[in-house]
């Protein structure tokens, strides 16, 4: 769980309308996007995702109930468990409910793998507001694996010790761009 959660988790159990209304909003689409994907609807999806904000707020109103992952983990793994039971009672689907613990397990796989994806996303974002040259001496020594005589042959520096300092100060500049731009994603 990352710091935005905690600061939802603390105004959910101050029982905030709004944060409670941004938690609907936010999460829905991976909610319903998984139901309709495995045989939904688009009423099926809010139904379930109602229940399982519900189930949710319910859940972490327990003084004891200590949330171990990401919020949106923790709604999609409900909203999975949620809909086979749903999708059994219809018999469209055998597998019991106590079997879905790999379906868990890859539900925050999923989530990993979506935060990931965000992380690059913006690192190719803070890559291209970084600018010339140290866009292309940061690409090409981690992503085309040239060496430092490489680069300073190519950018043209006297020695590999000044290539190895510009790509260092350029390391730093990428750094701040990213962790700025993490800053405002959040």
């Amino acid at each position: 769980m990352d710091y935005v959660d905690e600061l939802i988790l603390g105004q959910l159990r101050r029982k905030n309308e709004r944060a409670l209304s941004e938690l609907y909003k936010a999460h829905y689409p991976m909610v319903a996007r998984m139901v309709i994907e495995n045989n939904g609807t688009e009423d099926e999806a809010k139904d379930i995702y109602q229940e399982t904000v519900i189930a949710f707020y319910e859940r972490i109103q327990d003084s004891k109930f200590v949330l171990t992952c990401r919020i949106p983990t923790y709604l999609y793994a409900v909203a999975w468990r949620l809909w086979l039971k749903r999708l059994s009672a219809r018999k469209k689907f055998s597998l019991k409910v106590h079997e879905t613990e790999e379906f868990l397990q890859v539900a925050h796989e999923m989530a990993s793998i979506e935060d990931d994806a965000k992380r690059i996303e913006l690192m190719n974002e803070s890559l291209r507001e970084l600018g010339e040259p140290c866009g292309s001496i940061i690409t090409d020594f981690y992503i085309h694996a040239l060496t430092m005589e490489q680069i300073r042959s190519k950018f043209g520096y006297t020695n590999t010790d000044n290539a190895k300092n510009q790509k260092y100060k350029c390391l730093q500049r990428l750094k701040k761009i990213f962790f700025d731009h993490y800053k405002e994603k959040l």
